[in-house]
């Protein structure tokens, strides 16, 4: 696609939180795991793909119109580990327990920025904290780990990122940043 760019919608992570996510990846010392820079972590909410530039600001509106229509929510972390499928797993993620409010906002961008909608599906909230290399097998028997502290993420804001290709990891960019709701 001539003059696209390549889009995704994510809540920016407190540098504490990053910090705290970091020392549980000590657990994972791989070759075949390739971490993530910290720059890069972010709560995934919807992954826009690549999209013709003159979308940008119809895209801009739609996410801002979106999250003026939520309230902040706090996110409870469950365990950082293989997934999304334990048996095959892609990634090492911090997974957070389901929540409602994360549930509707990812469903009403998914509904509101993608071309066709996919079937409703119930999303994750995860932060992806390392890839595994395709050029590996996946090690075998990694850790869950689950914080000795309670781990809470709270979700104040949501942003627009943009996502450039590279080696050995992409750079993101937050292009703009939407505060959620704020009760008056």
């Amino acid at each position: 696609m001539k003059d696209s760019i390549r889009l995704f919608v994510a809540a920016p992570l407190p540098a504490a939180i990053k910090e705290k996510l970091e020392e549980q990846l000590q657990h994972y010392q791989d070759t075949a795991i390739r971490l993530l820079p910290s720059q890069n972590l972010h709560l995934t909410l919807y992954f826009i793909g690549n999209v013709a530039a003159e979308e940008l600001a119809p895209i801009k509106a739609r996410v801002a119109r979106l999250a003026q229509q939520h309230q902040p929510f706090t996110l409870q972390f469950e365990q950082t580990e293989p997934g999304p499928k334990p048996r095959h797993p892609r990634l090492i993620w911090a997974r957070f327990a389901q929540h409602p409010a994360f549930e509707a906002l990812s469903q009403e961008l998914t509904e509101a920025l993608a071309e066709q909608p996919p079937a409703k599906q119930k999303s994750i909230p995860h932060i992806t904290l390392a890839r595994f290399r395709k050029d590996t097998a996946p090690p075998k028997h990694l850790s869950i780990i689950r914080s000795e502290e309670p781990l809470k993420l709270l979700v104040q804001e949501v942003a627009l990122w943009q996502s450039v290709l590279g080696s050995p990891h992409p750079t993101y960019t937050i292009l703009e940043r939407y505060p959620l709701r704020q009760n008056l």
